[in-house]
């Protein structure tokens, strides 16, 4: 049954600020008991999360336990959900907390480090330019060290963004922020990005 809720409506093409829309609407309607309700929010966030924990965990040999973590993630959702209150920030924010919480629990069991920029191939946000997809996608000692060098926050901001392909929105549910935010500190982080690695670029030129 669990999983006929999964796949039974899927909307794949919903934009997270749509998804956020009708959460409000049935949300506090699952909080209460109402079961159509439940299983309509949990057919909304099913594929966000699932391309969360795709994200997190592959490519790579974890990517094999990425669905199972998906749906550790809608269960557990789905326990949590009738103790859930408002504190203010969107739904989505609480839903990739409990996602992130298993992910890093998945990567525990399996013993096994990960290392962001290392594990997620070819960088697929849709707004970056070139040069941006230069950055996240070069190898190398130097290239860990450049991102490194960011402050966590816009490490974080730019690996889930240019690595992980996740929208503005997507990042600022799963970082209690807003989109506009995100766009800063996106901008800012690749600026000092830019600036650092030119010195390099030109001394090889």
């Amino acid at each position: 049954m669990y999983g006929n809720m999964c796949t039974a409506t899927r909307p794949d093409e919903m934009s997270p600020a749509r998804a956020r829309e009708v959460l409000d609407e049935w949300v506090p309607r699952a909080v209460a008991g109402d079961r159509d309700a439940s299983e309509r929010v949990l057919a909304l966030v099913y594929p966000l999360v699932r391309r969360y924990c795709f994200a997190r965990l592959g490519p790579g040999e974890l990517r094999s336990v990425a669905e199972d973590v998906a749906h550790e993630t809608c269960l557990a959702l789905m326990t949590a959900l009738p103790r859930y209150s408002d504190q203010g920030s969107s739904f989505l924010t609480y839903v990739y907390a409990i996602a992130g919480h298993k992910v890093v629990d998945a990567r525990r069991a399996t013993r096994r480090a990960c290392a962001p920029l290392e594990d997620a191939g070819e960088p697929v946000c849709p707004n970056s330019g070139p040069e941006d997809r230069a950055i996240a996608i070069e190898s190398g000692e130097q290239a860990r060290e450049l991102v490194e060098s960011l402050s966590p926050r816009h490490r974080q901001i730019v690996v889930m963004r240019l690595a992980w392909g996740m929208s503005a929105a997507e990042t600022a549910d799963a970082l209690g922020t807003t989109p506009g935010a995100v766009r800063i500190a996106q901008h800012r982080a690749l600026g000092r990005l830019r600036t650092r690695a030119r010195p390099a670029s030109d001394a090889a030129a």
